[in-house]
């Protein structure tokens, strides 16, 4: 009855550590892509910085 109970305990930890990294995961996924994102705009704007002289 011990081992069921740790077994159950175990694995309803490892699923909530499982959730944590797959949203972490998603999160970081997502950072990246808003990054990648901005970075033309960025270019672009230091691109029109130098050509206006400012």
């Amino acid at each position: 009855m011990k081992r069921i109970l740790l077994a159950l305990t175990l694995t309803g930890l490892l699923q909530g550590c499982a959730v944590q990294m797959a949203s972490t995961a998603v999160g970081v996924v997502a950072g990246t892509a808003i990054g990648v994102a901005k970075v033309p705009f960025q270019v672009g704007g230091a691109v029109v910085d130098v050509v206006s002289g400012d």
